[in-house]
């Protein structure tokens, strides 16, 4: 008796519709693969350039405040530190947390699971996809400082008397963000799945 194979199914990523194997999706017409092709190498590439931007992004000014013709700046830190000394430490926590924690741990949660992929690294599958969605749900949420920023400087704008502005350190910030997502965007995580189909070498 012969057992015929099961038809190879795709994803479609524009509608997920669940087709054969064809080449363009028959509702949407989104290109269809496997696997997304240069996934490992597009994520790389986004994870480096925005790993490297946040040493200006922490380093350099991130709001420009000028109070009666005197100007002066502040960075990610030194703004904690004062939200600290005005007795906010609830902003505060926000701030680290969204400025700091939340891009670093974005940082090294895709490194390692580009690396468990390049490696076969024999960690955990089903935390490292959990953790790849939730660093896709935070970062949407990754853009608080700048909103708080941005409310801001709407807020005490008050001519030229006193005026607040973004400083140079903020477009760093936001290409930060902006690459981490697009990393996560870019890496197929069923990547992470096909290493259980993979035999393991010692």
């Amino acid at each position: 008796m012969n057992v015929r194979p099961s038809p190879k199914l795709r994803l479609c990523s524009g509608c997920e519709l669940t087709t054969g194997a064809k080449s363009h999706c028959p509702r949407c017409g989104t290109a269809l693969f496997d696997r997304r092709p240069n996934s490992l190498q597009y994520s790389w590439a986004l994870l480096i350039t925005a790993a490297i931007l946040l040493f200006p992004a922490n380093t350099l000014p991130i709001t420009q405040f000028t109070n009666q013709g005197l100007t002066t700046y502040d960075t990610i830190y030194s703004g904690i530190v004062s939200l600290v000394d005005n007795e906010m430490p609830a902003i505060a926590v926000i701030v680290f947390t969204a400025s700091v924690a939340v891009p670093i741990a974005k940082v090294i949660g895709l490194t390692l699971i580009l690396l468990t992929i390049q490696r076969q690294w024999p960690l955990s599958k089903t935390r490292l996809t959990r953790y790849f969605h939730i660093i896709e749900f935070i970062g949407r949420w990754s853009m608080l400082d700048l909103f708080v920023i941005s409310i801001v400087a709407s807020l005490i704008n008050m001519g030229q008397l006193l005026h607040a502005k973004p400083a140079p350190a903020a477009t760093y910030f936001a290409l930060v963000i902006l690459l981490t997502q697009l990393a996560a965007k870019c890496l197929d995580p069923r990547l992470l799945w096909d290493l259980e189909k993979k035999p393991h070498h010692d």
